[in-house]
């Protein structure tokens, strides 16, 4: 899978404007949010810029990590802000989860078993999302989010 791909999947889950008073992102358009950024033209910005926005914020910061992990870690990012992801991809490979990718966390993922790591992260996300404030209103969305992804892994894998 390239991020291609990856951008097309994403869009499974998110794509169009949406200003959901619900959605701890606020206005979002393809997923990028207003929250995240604020100097952007979220009502009016392009399939192409969001994709520009998130191979630069999104994919590339994993380097060589996997594709399959790279989809999972783009995914989470895009539903819960970057650091957070990598906060849990850390945690997942048991790595101190500062949100910041580095050559420590690089090399422990390449030491281990990408469906092992694939399945450790998920659980991340599930508990992540429980406790999140917005967990009654959205927490059902995010579900059937995951479950997709742990097709998605499967299919990966």
């Amino acid at each position: 899978m390239n991020f291609d791909q990856a951008f097309d999947r994403l869009l499974g889950h998110e794509g169009g404007y949406s200003a959901n008073p619900a959605d701890p992102g606020g206005v979002t358009n393809w997923g990028i949010s207003q929250r995240s950024y604020p100097e952007l033209d979220i009502k009016n910005l392009t399939r192409e810029q969001a994709s520009a926005i998130y191979l630069r914020d999104f994919w590339q910061p994993l380097g060589s990590a996997p594709e399959a992990i790279k989809f999972q870690v783009f995914d989470f990012a895009v539903n819960s802000g970057m650091q957070t992801a990598v906060r849990k991809l850390q945690a997942a490979i048991g790595v101190a989860d500062d949100g910041h990718w580095g050559p420590v966390s690089a090399a422990k993922l390449a030491r281990l078993d990408q469906n092992d790591v694939l399945m450790r992260f998920m659980a991340q996300r599930l508990r992540f999302w429980t406790k999140c404030s917005a967990w009654p209103a959205m927490g059902a969305g995010w579900v059937n989010r995951g479950a997709k992804q742990l097709e998605y892994a499967a299919e990966d894998n």
